[in-house]
């Protein structure tokens, strides 16, 4: 594939000419990640390539490396290997703090330009969670456009649309079923030539059926939901870049278990827009909207305009970003103090070397 039919533009051109770039060095995109070993496609066809030891050594959070849909700088050593030397800027990145304790990012798609957020409408279906991800799709610099997918499995998929597009703020919100392909033209109409989507969902809940409509041909393996409680298992192990016919590109990913903020504050106020314009009428500049007097949104909770649940939400969202940020301070000054051992220990290093 050429490189425009990846994505590239004049932008990265000029990002990538900024690194003043030596002659065995190229641009490419990130096709696949596994544990640090990488698909690259180049303008003349796909390499595999690991990261330069500089590159990874330099970096202390996980979500400076390479992530799928990044554009890197690589240098091919042989026609199948290479070495990524470094990483263009990001126009957008969906992240979420990493799974489990560790405080730290996780790129999960970067550049890019339409984020489709994949909720099934049988037991899956959950308006705080599509709130969570809006809230991170905002953030990523994305579009959001929520998919609802299984309406043969609701008696009205017309009243769960509207529950989704009551809490989208204007993001688009369509119901498809990607098993019968129907529904999936505002999805293609979106995917054009050089335009990167991503869907992002929990497992099971079409995700992959939805690309095997998109791609046609050879079937991507799907499976079963567990009845008892419409959980999906995991069929799709690792995110992926993958052109699309019509000249557009998508980015599969795994079911997301944990959905943990990562950095969301103007996502938040995006995401709950309404509850954000109606404190500009509180008593209090500083309003929590717990139980300070006078104040416009719990008032509006209690004459039904906004409902208890979002107001919940967008409380414990607000708590969880004060917790997240707590744990970023103090994780960015144990990064110090480690950088300034290292930098103490080269100092002395150099010194012994400089005695007669």
């Amino acid at each position: 594939m050429r490189l425009n039919d990846l994505g590239w533009d004049d932008g990265f051109a000029r990002a990538f000419a900024a690194l003043t770039p030596t002659p065995d060095m190229q641009p490419g995109r990130i096709g696949v990640e596994f544990n640090y070993l990488y698909r690259v496609h180049l303008e003349d066809g796909e390499i595999e390539a690991t990261l330069a030891g500089r590159l990874k050594h330099r970096t202390y959070s996980r979500g400076a490396l390479p992530a799928v849909g990044d554009w890197v700088a690589v240098r091919q050593r042989t026609s199948e290997r290479g070495v990524i030397v470094d990483v263009l800027p990001r126009r957008t990145r969906f992240s979420r703090r990493m799974a489990g304790t560790t405080t730290d990012e996780q790129v999960v798609a970067a550049n890019v330009d339409v984020l489709f957020i994949v909720m099934a409408l049988d037991e899956d279906f959950s308006l705080r969670r599509l709130e969570r991800y809006l809230l991170m799709t905002g953030e990523s610099g994305a579009t959001p456009v929520v998919l609802l997918t299984k309406p043969d499995l609701v008696p009205d998929a017309a009243a769960h649309m509207a529950g989704a597009e009551s809490v989208a703020g204007g993001a688009a919100v369509h119901v498809v079923c990607p098993v019968r392909g129907e529904g999936l033209e505002p999805v293609v109409a979106r995917l054009a030539q050089g335009v990167t989507g991503a869907l992002v969902g929990s497992s099971g809940v079409g995700k992959t059926t939805i690309i095997n409509r998109l791609v046609g041909g050879e079937p991507r393996r799907t499976r079963d939901v567990r009845a008892s409680d419409s959980k999906g298992r995991h069929t799709t192990t690792h995110r992926e870049l993958i052109p699309l016919p019509g000249g557009g590109l998508i980015i599969d990913t795994p079911g997301m278990r944990e959905l943990q903020l990562w950095d969301a504050g103007d996502g938040l106020r995006q995401t709950f827009d309404d509850i954000e314009a109606l404190a500009a009428a509180c008593r209090f500049g500083n309003c929590q909207h717990r139980g300070e007097p006078q104040c416009a949104v719990k008032a509006a909770v209690a004459d039904g305009r906004v409902p208890a649940s979002r107001l919940e939400s967008y409380l414990r969202l607000q708590d969880e970003l004060v917790q997240l940020a707590q744990k970023q301070d103090q994780r960015a000054q144990i990064e110090e103090k480690r950088r300034g051992k290292i930098g103490a220990k080269a100092l002395r290093a150099h010194l012994k070397t400089k005695r007669p």
